[in-house]
């Protein structure tokens, strides 16, 4: 009767045996596909830090290129700047000369007033010719309508013989550098006669 029980024990063990060598199986299966598992996520990772490190490494050195684009570009302007009043200047010391020689011949000249006019009228040319050289233009409005974008009106006064607001006197000529504005011309505009008979209301502007 022992060796019955024993048996049927022994029997019902099999199973159990046959269980857990399949578990364990399973278990292995599972800790090889983690394994698997770990390993792609660190090849990942790894690529991925390559990846970060590249892109660090480009911005840094678009970064430095920028900066250095940049105080190259304050270097070109400040250069330029100081070539352009350069050259002015050599340009301007011509004129000087011209003015130092009128004032010399004006001295010696004695009253000639014609000698003296003409060492002006030629230092106004040369002087001329270096503002064109520069693209500096002059703003004479005379007989133009007003405009307040380039002349700056000083007084109005009445006209029978001009539209209103009509240029009629420049008191100061006004300056364009490379058409932007230096200085205004300043000038006296005219505005309707008052004692003339007129058809209508006119628009009085100063």
């Amino acid at each position: 009767m022992a060796e019955e029980e024993r048996n049927e024990a022994q029997r019902n063990d099999e199973p159990s045996a046959q269980a857990h060598s399949e578990l364990d199986a399973q278990g292995n299966e599972s800790i090889e596909r983690l394994q698997q598992a770990v390993e792609r996520l660190t090849v990942e990772c790894e690529s991925a830090r390559t990846r970060a490190e590249e892109n660090w490494n480009q911005f840094l050195r678009a970064r430095a290129e920028l900066e250095n684009q940049h105080r190259r570009s304050q270097r070109d302007v400040e250069q330029a700047h100081r070539y352009a009043l350069e050259k002015l200047a050599n340009e301007l010391l011509g004129v000087r000369d011209s003015l130092e020689m009128g004032v010399s011949v004006a001295q010696e000249a004695h009253g000639d007033v014609s000698k003296l006019r003409e060492g002006v009228e030629l230092t106004l040319k040369m002087l001329n010719q270096v503002m064109e050289k520069f693209d500096i233009h002059e703003v004479n409005p005379q007989g133009e309508r007003f405009d307040p974008e380039k002349h700056e009106a000083m007084a109005a006064q009445e006209s029978a013989e001009h539209d209103p607001n009509t240029v009629i006197h420049v008191v100061q000529k006004g300056y364009l550098l490379n058409d932007r504005l230096l200085r205004p011309a300043l000038v006296i505009v005219s505005k309707p006669d008052n004692h003339r008979p007129s058809g209508g209301a006119i628009d009085e502007q100063a």
